[in-house]
């Protein structure tokens, strides 16, 4: 089964290690995007995938791009090349008490810009059994939005499996509407949904009555939101919770939980330290689950695997998941000891 997923993907620069922005006038220059780092996670994780956005003509950086995603098996023959420039995001990495920082430059880009029927989605959508998408493209712009709706709009008729993962970006919502005035028309074109407690709360309107700064998750807490999500949305298969307990920057607790129409359920717990990069961690996550309910046995495995997954992306420098199938199943079995494999 071919997973097609959507969004921008941009130049992601950031300083060496730790440092703090131009501590040393240098960036360590890679790519992502939330759609992007799904498509490559699945990739890695020996499934079909295509990548669909657009992005500027005659720009060597966004050839950069492409190329890239190329390596990392990811078909681009969809994508769409037109006016505006390539996003860029600027991140600071955190450590201890010290949070991580993202600047946005992305305004203006040839996403942002583009509008509705700029993508031939009969081509792009041919022979794809999921797509995925997540809230930030509808964040960038009007235009943007209605392309977002119009995306999951034509993979729902074509019979894909449409997943959305909210991702709610409070400094992306500028350009007039809110997100929860705009998210639940994206929603109700989705099968699967896959948010935190903040998304819920802000891309949907839909209370959370969550302390994640207390350090203690309940989970009869997050069974009575996943069932308000489910009972708004008669639409929804499940829906995905990730569980993240922020204790610094550098060391969380890991988990998720999911709820269908038939169980609630929730995943072990990873106690990360020493973390290297959390961004695109729960985007691993969706990569993971996607993988698991379209080819493990059961829901649980389904979560375990993706719980897992995005685990072992928090070691892993850069936007993409580079973990295989391989390791995650070492880390299910063996509670990832970091034992020397020789």
């Amino acid at each position: 089964m071919r997973v097609v997923t959507f969004g921008e993907i941009m130049l992601r620069l950031a300083p060496p290690g730790f440092e703090r922005f131009l501590q040393s006038p240098q960036f360590v220059a890679t790519f992502g995007g939330g759609e992007a780092n799904v498509a490559v996670a699945l990739s890695g994780l020996g499934v079909e995938t295509s990548y669909v956005t657009v992005l500027a003509e005659k720009n060597p950086i966004a050839d950069a791009a492409i190329g890239e995603l190329r390596r990392f098996g990811v078909d681009t023959s969809s994508i769409v090349r037109g006016k505006g420039r390539m996003g860029i995001y600027f991140l600071e990495a955190g450590a201890s008490q010290r949070g991580s920082k993202v600047v946005y430059d992305r305004e203006g880009s040839a996403i942002a810009i583009a509008k509705p029927g700029a993508i031939d989605w009969d081509p792009a959508l041919r022979g794809a059994g999921w797509f995925h998408i997540t809230g930030i493209t509808p964040a960038l712009s009007e235009s943007a939005a209605s392309l977002a709706l119009e995306s999951a709009r034509i993979a729902r008729a074509a019979g894909a499996t449409v997943s959305c993962d909210l991702n709610y970006r409070t400094n992306l919502w500028k350009w007039g509407k809110t997100a929860a005035q705009v998210m639940p028309d994206l929603l109700k074109l989705t099968d699967v949904v896959i948010a935190n407690e903040e998304d819920v709360q802000m891309a949907l309107g839909i209370e959370a009555g969550l302390d994640v700064r207390s350090g203690q998750l309940d989970p009869a807490q997050y069974q009575r939101l996943t069932g308000r999500v489910l009972d708004a949305y008669p639409n929804l298969r499940g829906i995905a919770i990730t569980l993240r307990e922020s204790k610094n920057a550098s060391h969380n607790g890991w988990s998720a939980c999911w709820r269908d129409r038939k169980e609630f359920l929730v995943s072990r717990t990873y106690d990360i330290t020493h973390i290297v990069d959390r961004v695109g961690g729960g985007d691993s996550f969706s990569g993971g689950l996607i993988y698991g309910l379209m080819k493990l046995r059961s829901s649980q495995e389904a979560l375990e695997f993706a719980t897992a997954l995005s685990c072992l992306k928090h070691s892993v420098p850069g936007d993409f998941c580079r973990v295989s199938v391989d390791e995650v199943n070492a880390l299910l079995r063996e509670g990832g000891s970091g034992r020397v494999q020789r």
